[in-house]
């Protein structure tokens, strides 16, 4: 069978092809090596790209994840009274930045806050294991790679990075300045850290392909719906209520950052300049709920109810 491969004109499947050494093209069809996806002409050439916009959209979405989780699970257990918070807001945040100048500087060109990259051409790109070739309809020709390099594994490094980070700060961090919790609260943001990294490392191994597609309407629908959630739990009815206090400010323009990092993504623009205009929709959902809000207060629908039987 391999032989019969060899000497076809094209290699079959989609990912199947030759290595190119000196100009010349040798050996058998095969998977290519890392850092190289195939052509049209069925040979593997090295990635020399630089990445779309989108992509590095993509990674950013990517590299916010752990990032946002960290801050709901500190917030969430830290407590109201705590002052450690806005300390382990800060070091989360620095151990994500680490991680991520980290990550770029071992990604190839090394010591370059760059990387070279394949271009993402379709969906089949990110489970090429899926498309092994069998010419005889007996064997399977072997040619899983990487074909959206380095989209897939750069992530997975990264958050190996912020783990190994979360782990070398953060204990010491919690254990000196969270005195106001007890021994095992102090501890349950990591913990819970412990948990959802596992979950997204899993989630980009399995579902990155489908995250590079849909992660502008993930984060457009969860910014909304959370800031929806967080306003009515604040019982914040009017803008006035709403600037009384800096954290829900702080909540407020987090979320409008989110809104148009969406947008933004949506627009598929090369130009950013030409989806500004669209950014003044950021705050059109929050001055809705202002504006609507009083029209679904529980207590004045219960009483119109009660008044009109």
């Amino acid at each position: 069978m391999s032989s019969g491969v060899a000497m076809s004109s094209t290699c079959p499947g989609l990912y199947c092809g030759r290595i190119m050494v000196n100009d010349t093209v040798v050996g058998e069809c095969g998977v290519c090596p890392r850092g190289e996806r195939v052509n049209p002409q069925k040979v593997c050439e090295p990635c020399k790209e630089s990445p779309e916009l989108y992509d590095w959209l993509y990674l950013g979405f990517m590299a916010m994840l752990p990032l946002v989780l960290h801050w709901f699970f500190i917030e969430w257990y830290s407590g109201k009274k705590s002052s450690s918070a806005l300390l382990q807001h800060v070091t989360a945040l620095l151990e994500c930045s680490v991680s991520a100048v980290v990550t770029l500087l071992l990604t190839e060109p090394m010591g370059k806050l760059s990387i070279r990259s394949c271009r993402v051409q379709m969906l089949s790109d990110w489970y090429t294991m899926l498309y092994n070739p069998s010419p005889d309809y007996v064997s399977t020709l072997h040619c899983t790679q990487e074909a959206v390099y380095p989209l897939y594994t750069i992530v997975l490094i990264y958050y190996a990075f912020c783990l190994v980070m979360m782990m070398l700060l953060r204990p010491l961090l919690v254990k000196k300045i969270a005195c106001g919790l007890g021994k095992t609260d102090r501890f349950r943001s990591i913990y819970a850290a412990l948990y959802f990294f596992p979950i997204v490392t899993v989630l980009q191994a399995v579902g990155g392909g489908l995250l590079y597609y849909a992660f502008p309407y993930i984060i457009l629908v969860l910014s909304l719906v959370t800031l929806a959630v967080y306003m009515s739990a604040s019982e914040i009815q009017s803008l006035q209520s709403l600037i009384s206090k800096k954290k829900r400010l702080v909540v407020l323009f987090s979320h409008w950052l989110l809104h148009g990092y969406g947008i933004i993504s949506i627009c598929l623009l090369d130009k950013l300049e030409l989806s500004l205009p669209l950014l003044a929709l950021v705050p059109g959902p929050t001055l809705f709920y202002i504006a609507t809000a009083k029209f679904t207060e529980p207590s004045r629908i219960l009483s119109e109810g009660g008044s009109r039987h």
